[in-house]
């Protein structure tokens, strides 16, 4: 994933809602894309057992290897998919880290890692294994997008807007050109649609808890 476009640099405008709280404060810290980045590295430095283990693989985690959901994710096909992938981690967390705190990024990749994983056994039985981090980094894109959305910045519609045509391309003609070759395997394109809708779900269910938190209690 490599999403190319400069961030709004000015001041959100003041909005009724206002931004999230961590868009606020800026709390985000560089712990978490560094412990994905590290977990990444030490999974594609494991070799193929670490692989085989790791791996999103339908059958075994049917009869019952369930962290293969989450660590599918942090596997890879080989260097340079984790390369590109690790790149385009890099430039989510330069564009959007401040739009939320690191507990709800946290959330934001744990829930887009079960929502591709879950998409994947739903929807794809004849998948037989999954690697890499593509459709997590598509959640985690738009959710970053529509914090900053929500926080008053109007870039970030510039941003949704190239995202949606390249979902809309993969859906239609598959996976971008020349993109299968440089990671040296097939490219699951559903991957990034399942984790940009369970990124969306995800902020939306949070700034809707934000708001109702924010709102006044009768007194008794």
């Amino acid at each position: 994933m490599n999403p190319e476009s400069e961030h709004d640099t000015k001041a959100p405008a003041t909005t009724g809602d206002g931004p999230l709280p961590a868009a606020r404060s800026g709390s985000s810290s560089h712990l978490l894309p560094l412990a994905i980045g590290a977990l990444a590295f030490l999974a594609m430095a494991g070799g193929l057992d670490a692989l085989y283990w790791l791996r999103y693989e339908r059958e075994a985690i049917l009869g019952g290897e369930v962290w293969r959901v989450l660590t599918g994710h942090l596997a890879h096909m080989g260097w340079a998919h984790l390369v590109v992938n690790l790149g385009g981690l890099l430039l989510i967390w330069l564009i959007f880290s401040r739009m939320l705190g690191t507990a709800r990024w946290a959330l934001v990749f744990g829930c887009c890692a079960l929502g591709v994983s879950l998409g994947l056994l739903l929807f794809h039985p004849d998948l037989r294994w999954y690697v890499g981090m593509s459709g997590v980094l598509h959640g985690m894109f738009v959710a970053g997008a529509v914090a900053g959305i929500h926080a008053g910045y109007r870039a970030e519609w510039l941003l949704l807007g190239f995202l949606a045509l390249k979902l809309g391309w993969e859906q239609v003609q598959g996976a971008m050109p020349g993109t299968e070759d440089f990671v040296g395997g097939l490219v699951i394109v559903d991957a990034h649609l399942y984790g940009a809708l369970t990124g969306l779900a995800v902020i939306l269910a949070l700034i809707a808890l934000d708001r109702r938190g924010a709102q006044p209690r009768d007194s008794a």
